[in-house]
């Protein structure tokens, strides 16, 4: 491998300390991702003549389950031995250990409750406007996760591999960038489609859309990326993979679902 060809990635996960404060990037970017999308869903809110004070508890559903369920996603299923042998460290967020599968069960189960409130608010519709900002915000995860030199690829000799300094001095694959690049493209995607249909989209479309592409990205993905336990190893392919399956399969479902509704 040519070292000198790579790309040297030396950038400090934390932006400023003040006092016992440390600002890192992972923490900035993931607030901007929920500043950013309740932004957005503020306009369609807007836009379809829905409640603001339905979106207000929309926002916080929304907040607890992501948090919620991306902390128990790492904890149960990548360190469940660990975890559930030391089950009070699973509330020590602060160490670090967020799951993206775990924050789309999150997801699904606060809409759910967000609907058993919100009973004019249909389940179908409020799932296809979330997933907008949800792909944005997950693009801003992966940049955070590459801050932080995690989440890292496969070595490779390939020129724009990244040397992640404080891991090693190998050249890898920038899977974060992979991932981040193709959430950003899908959130470009599902934004340009409800700009120009949104009254007019077959329910499920838009989740349809947003589940089949960025999960059958992620499985992609993970061929370039360094598994993430150990256990990982013994298997034909990794967790990442075998979790993002049944999302896929989801997708495909709300796909079809949505063509029999009508097509746009």
């Amino acid at each position: 491998m040519n070292m000198f060809a790579s790309i040297i990635w030396s950038v400090s996960p934390e932006i400023v300390q003040i006092g016992p404060i440390h600002i890192r990037w992972y923490g900035l970017l993931f607030a901007l991702g929920f500043i950013l999308g309740y932004t957005i869903m503020s306009w369609i809110f807007k836009v379809e003549n829905k409640s603001p004070k339905a979106l207000e508890s929309l926002t916080i559903y929304l907040v607890v389950g992501t948090v919620i369920g991306a902390r128990l996603g790492h904890c149960l299923f990548y360190e469940p031995d660990y975890y559930l042998s030391n089950p009070i460290e699973i509330l020590y967020v602060w160490k670090g250990g967020l799951a993206s599968h775990g924050a789309g069960i999150g997801i699904l189960l606060a809409l759910f409750i967000f609907h058993l409130k919100f009973k004019e608010i249909k389940l179908l519709w409020v799932f296809d406007r979330v997933v907008i900002p949800v792909a944005l915000a997950a693009f801003l995860v992966r940049m955070g996760n590459l801050f932080n030199s995690e989440i890292i690829g496969r070595p490779t000799d390939l020129p724009w591999a990244f040397i992640f300094t404080s891991v090693d001095n190998i050249p890898r694959h920038p899977s974060q960038l992979y991932e981040g690049i193709s959430y950003l493209l899908i959130f470009i995607l599902l934004f340009s489609i409800y700009r120009k249909n949104n009254t007019n989209l077959p329910a499920g479309r838009l989740a349809g859309i947003f589940l089949t592409l960025l999960f059958s990205a992620r499985f992609v993905i993970e061929f370039f990326k360094e598994t993430q336990a150990d256990f990982e190893k013994t298997l034909p392919i990794d967790m990442g993979q075998i979790l993002s399956i049944p999302f896929v399969l989801l997708g495909i479902y709300f796909l079809f679902y949505s063509y029999k509704k009508g097509k746009i």
